[in-house]
């Protein structure tokens, strides 16, 4: 017997219209910020009408510079109701070197076509080199060129980790890897840092971009204030114990088990992040609550600035004494 949201001669897609809608309430709850232009909650209904509206589906190019594809790792295997099955499939995704089945010329074709077509949305993992671009070529020609020439005719660009938003761990290497903002100047740059991107980052990014048709508030680093407004280090369930100056300074003593790791090298308070609330895989865990110090992935300073990243810093220590909130 065939199940109801299966159409004749269509194969269900996996997802139920009862598990959509049900998705898309957590998608609201999740954001759980007023709509900024009208100042009324976002509902759920709302948002499968946003997510439903895109059934022409707008296209997507992905683009893959200096990365370790790890970002297109975390937002694929995302869990059920999957980022990966609502949002995939309800764009078009044009180009992914990792994803697509066409490959070579006939790759390089696809996203021809969609860039002369334009209005798409600009994926962008991986930073760009900035000392020489014979450190990162696609297809024969130079990342860099790729990403302006793909740039040009987006209607918004998303840079999804670390590397795309601020340079990540290609900063510290001979190639100097930058963020897209760094090169694309004319329009304005998402920003979704973190080492690898957040996958519900994107999915409310991009449901958020569908609904209001244009990007959300962003702070100073062009991160969307939504969940990069507050510090790791407030929001730290350890924080209890930083206020009673209980910090760890000995792995292996049981007592100290879930004691602040500002001794260990914390970045916690200096890194705004909602991972402590949010956390990953399933809300299963983040690298705090399995017991290693934040190291500030969020931030513009990741990976060389935040080095070394199990040593005491100078922020932390201002912090302990009530010099920063």
């Amino acid at each position: 017997m065939k199940r109801k949201e299966e159409k004749q001669g269509e194969p269900f897609r996996g997802l139920s219209r009862r598990d959509f809608l049900k998705y898309c309430g957590g998608v609201a709850a999740v954001l759980s910020l007023p709509r900024f232009a009208l100042g009324s909650p976002v509902t759920g209904e709302e948002v499968a009408k946003a997510i439903e509206a895109a059934a022409k589906k707008p296209p997507v190019i992905w683009l893959e510079g200096q990365d370790c594809a790890g970002c297109s790792i975390s937002f694929l295997s995302s869990e059920q109701p999957s980022a990966a099955e609502l949002i995939l499939d309800t764009l078009s995704l044009r180009y992914h070197e990792a994803v697509m089945a066409a490959a070579g010329h006939k790759a390089e074709h696809a996203m021809a076509e969609t860039i002369k077509e334009g209005g798409y949305v600009l994926v962008v993992e991986g930073s760009i080199p900035a000392t020489e671009d014979r450190f990162c070529m696609v297809g024969g020609r130079p990342f860099r060129e790729i990403l302006l020439e793909c740039a040009a005719g987006a209607a918004a660009i998303v840079a999804v980790g670390s590397c795309a938003a601020f340079g990540g761990i290609p900063g510290d290497t001979v190639s100097q890897g930058k963020g897209v903002a760094h090169f694309v100047k004319d329009k304005p740059v998402i920003n979704l840092p973190m080492c690898p991107v957040h996958p519900e980052h994107m999915v409310e990014t991009i449901v958020y971009f569908l609904q209001n048709k244009a990007a959300p508030p962003l702070d100073k680093h062009g991160r969307p204030e939504l969940f990069f407004s507050k510090t790791v280090h407030d929001l730290c369930e350890r924080k209890k114990h930083f206020d009673n100056d209980e910090y760890l300074t000995d792995w292996n003593d049981p007592k100290q088990k879930d004691w602040c790791l500002g001794e260990k090298g914390c970045k916690g308070s200096d890194t705004y992040s909602d991972c402590p609330t949010r956390m990953y895989n399933g809300k299963l865990s983040y690298c705090i609550d399995a017991g290693c110090p934040c190291m500030g992935c969020a931030e513009p300073t990741f990976y060389a600035g935040n080095s070394p990243l199990y040593a005491g810093n100078a922020d932390w220590l201002e912090v302990r004494k009530g010099g920063k909130a």
